[in-house]
């Protein structure tokens, strides 16, 4: 088995490797084609070609590309409707002669939309109707009997991701870009989420510097933050976490003789209620510390406690 999974990595690889010395100045035209596009770029493909198309057009969509996929069955029967003049047609047939995608041609030139064909085919029907073709004709199919498409589905999809990454370089997209189109996603709480958007600003456990070591004790149990502030909103003058209070016990488990400014860090770190997320958390795992106040550093006011593991 591992022997098969070897020899499916070569023969795609090898695919991959001829159809990447085909690439020419056509390429280049394509990119061009796109960039100066007002329009959608519509990728248009059935079966494994449909599946590979689905990709291409959510690849180009979260690149700054807009596209989106059109099945060519629902095209032919009412969805063309949806195609402006101004967007830019990819159509994917290895072959170049897939009869849904060629039955969608005749509308796209009455359109006139720009045609982009992808295919193993240079003199293929769909090839020679489109105004730029680009050659992804392999030297074998991973499949051994040659029917399943493999290396094949593959060259085409490299081929979209090409495109893709060529696009984006020359849009000069950016991890900023990126993030937009990926709220939801790592990089988007990275480099979108600020502080204020997750801080905790409600029951915040303030305490007065004379608060006896049993007060201390019970806010921060209050609190559920692991510690307390000493001060308040308006002014804040340091903070003990849990572990302050631990170390203070072994130093002196006589809790009378244990004081606020005694225990306390002052001058903690504030941090600005629009700082990233990203810039708060790595300045607390440098800290080595899992809360962070949140306000004004200079004015030592306070509007919330950012907790990084809640």
């Amino acid at each position: 088995m591992k022997d098969i999974a070897k020899r499916v990595f070569d023969v795609e690889i090898e695919s991959l490797q001829h159809v990447g010395g085909l690439i020419d100045d056509v390429f280049t035209t394509v990119v061009q084609t796109i960039l100066n596009s007002t329009g959608k770029v519509i990728v248009i493909g059935i079966g494994k070609s449909g599946l590979i198309g689905k990709k291409i057009a959510a690849t180009f969509s979260s690149t700054g590309t807009p596209s989106f996929f059109l099945h060519p069955g629902d095209a032919f029967h009412g969805d063309l409707g949806i195609v402006s003049k101004n967007d830019v047609t990819i159509l994917i047939s290895y072959s170049g002669e897939t009869d849904e995608v060629l039955k969608v041609i005749p509308f796209l030139k009455w359109n006139k939309n720009l045609i982009i064909s992808i295919t193993g085919n240079p003199n293929s029907t769909i090839a020679k109707n489109s105004d730029h073709n680009l050659n992804i004709k392999i030297t074998r199919e991973a499949c051994p009997l040659a029917l399943a498409p493999t290396s094949s589905t593959t060259a085409a999809l490299v081929m979209g991701d090409a495109l893709a990454i060529a696009l984006m370089e020359s849009r000069k997209f950016q991890e900023e870009d990126f993030a937009r189109f990926h709220p939801g996603g790592s990089l988007g709480r990275k480099l979108l989420t600020r502080v204020k958007d997750l801080m905790r600003t409600d029951n915040l456990p303030f305490i007065k510097v004379d608060a006896s070591f049993t007060d201390v004790l019970l806010r921060m149990s209050e609190g559920k933050l692991g510690m307390v502030i000493i001060g308040d909103s308006t002014h804040v003058e340091g903070i003990i976490t849990d572990g302050d209070l631990r170390r203070a016990l072994l130093k002196n488990p006589d809790t009378s003789k244990l004081s606020v400014t005694g225990m306390m860090t002052a001058n903690p770190i504030i941090v600005d209620a629009d700082e990233f997320i990203s810039q708060a958390e790595q300045l607390m795992m440098e800290r080595k510390i899992t809360n962070v106040l949140v306000g004004s550093a200079k004015d030592r006011n306070l509007v919330g406690v950012y907790q990084i593991y809640q």
